[in-house]
């Protein structure tokens, strides 16, 4: 299905683009961005690649194996980009864009001949320009040349107009880049310095996304609350700041934000949580390690004391807070030790959910050179053992849900009848039949059981909006059980 502002201009032939997107939320941002930008030149979204004109992968360098994806996928398109020539079905141009294709341009060029552009994240908007080149002469590549601030600027452009969004949920990008330099991480390298984007420019994007039905934004940023945009007001805002200013807008009811760094959790930011309804309850707060000795040598900057005492402050301003986090097992010089000591933060902390991976050396990295590598089998039952202590505590946080009367936010269809799934104020998918008339809505869901990912629950009284969100409101309500 196609919207009116899908369609090309009059003159315009239609085109069929298709966008497939690995790794974070900033990509599934970036990609819709990319479907922006190349809306005015008359390509329309389709859902497969056999449909497309133009095929862009846009790419994720966090991980070998993404990676590795990446040039998997290459090699089907190119098989597909010569039968569609030799059927007469027309010529099919190929895109890599993001993280991997900035870190890795001229290897794809080299790999992968099918290839006709490689565009890295601080440059997509200049795809138009691009596939004009590449229609003369293959093989243009633009990497890192370009500053977001430019970028930005570009996609405020009158000629590319609203964005795309459908549903009551959106990304928002406010803040890119990495000062940290973890030395595990090649974000960095790929996506930068730490910059943000004015305050005005994310309020006047967010108020837009209002005016289209969009209740709930996720603020987007590599380390996000390290946000320090200018202000319409001439002033450094903060996240907090940026969170205020948000709450105002009639019609977004709901904030979120990730991904963030300890470091750069602010009592400002704390407080906000505190006094704002619209702050969602759930906060991911990546620590990727319980061992001192190991975030030491990640270069995280804190220890795990300075992370507890974090916590205690965040849940001391809101009880309700639900935690999620992100693992690495299997660094270099990782003891059974330091592997106890993660065990033993994520049984302090309790998450109601969290990401763990073995490490994966990248390349310019100063951990890939580090001495000491565990085996693969040693990280892969410590994995396991994590993974399986992360899943009895989601499904524990779940099944806690159970009686609870929540306020859910409606965002599409289920696979039966008249079902609907909507978001609870914790992030968790909520399952309810007879609600798909509720789309868009925030509705009272009395939660009946808790699942591994999930809710069940069944409507309390759909003609209630529930517009405060936080439990002791919902309490106050007379609609927490």
């Amino acid at each position: 299905m196609i919207d009116a502002e899908d369609k090309p201009t009059a003159g315009q032939a239609e085109k069929r683009l298709f966008i497939k997107t690995y790794g974070c939320q900033m990509n599934v941002y970036d990609s819709e961005r990319m479907a922006d930008v190349l809306r005015p030149l008359g390509y329309a979204p389709t859902d497969t690649p056999e449909d497309a004109d133009f095929v862009i992968l846009n790419t994720c360098h966090i991980r070998e194996k993404a990676a590795e994806k990446v040039y998997s996928e290459l090699g089907k398109l190119r098989v597909l980009k010569e039968e569609k020539a030799l059927d007469g079905r027309g010529a099919m141009t190929i895109a890599v864009a993001g993280c991997v294709a900035q870190a890795e341009g001229e290897e794809i060029m080299r790999r992968q001949p099918a290839v006709d552009l490689v565009v890295g994240p601080q440059a997509y908007h200049q795809l138009p320009e691009l596939l004009t080149r590449t229609a003369r002469a293959r093989g243009e590549r633009i990497g890192a040349d370009f500053a977001p601030n430019a970028k930005f600027d570009a996609l405020t452009n009158d000629k590319i107009g609203a964005r795309g969004v459908k549903g009551p949920t959106a990304f928002l990008t406010v803040q890119e880049g990495c000062d940290k330099f973890c030395t595990f991480c090649v974000v960095p390298y790929t996506r930068g310095a730490e910059w943000s984007r004015p305050a005005a420019d994310i309020l006047t994007e967010a108020r837009e996304l209002a005016a289209r039905g969009v209740r709930e934004v996720t603020l987007l940023g590599q380390n996000v609350n390290a946000y320090d945009g200018a202000g319409p007001d001439g002033a450094v805002w903060t996240l907090a700041r940026l969170a205020y200013g948000l709450a105002e807008i009639e019609g977004l009811d709901r904030i979120r934000y990730t991904t963030s760094h300890p470091n750069d959790m602010g009592d400002d930011l704390i407080a906000a949580h505190a006094e704002l309804d619209a702050m969602m309850p759930y906060l991911h707060l990546p620590v990727q390690s319980g061992s001192d000795r190991l975030l030491r040598l990640m270069n995280r900057k804190h220890g795990r004391q300075k992370y507890f005492d974090l916590i205690d402050r965040i849940r001391a301003a809101r009880p309700d807070m639900a935690l999620s986090g992100d693992f690495i097992v299997g660094f270099p010089g990782e003891t059974d030790r330091d592997f106890e000591d993660t065990l033993d933060l994520v049984r302090r902390v309790n998450y109601a959910s969290a990401f763990s991976f073995i490490y994966s050396p990248r390349p310019g990295t100063p951990a890939a050179t580090m001495a000491a590598q565990v085996e693969p089998h040693v990280a892969s039952a410590r994995l396991q053992a994590l993974q399986a202590l992360l899943f009895e505590q989601q499904v524990a946080f779940n099944q806690s849900q159970a009686g609870k009367v929540l306020p859910v936010l409606f965002e599409r269809k289920g696979r039966h009848g008249r079902q609907a799934i909507g978001r609870s104020p914790y992030l968790q998918s909520v399952y309810v039949e007879d609600a798909d008339h509720l789309m868009g809505r925030i509705v009272p869901v009395r939660v009946e059981r808790g699942q591994q990912n999930s809710l069940t629950g069944a409507l309390v009284d759909e003609s209630l909006d529930a517009l405060k969100q936080r439990a002791p409101a919902a309490q106050a309500l007379g609609l927490q059980a």
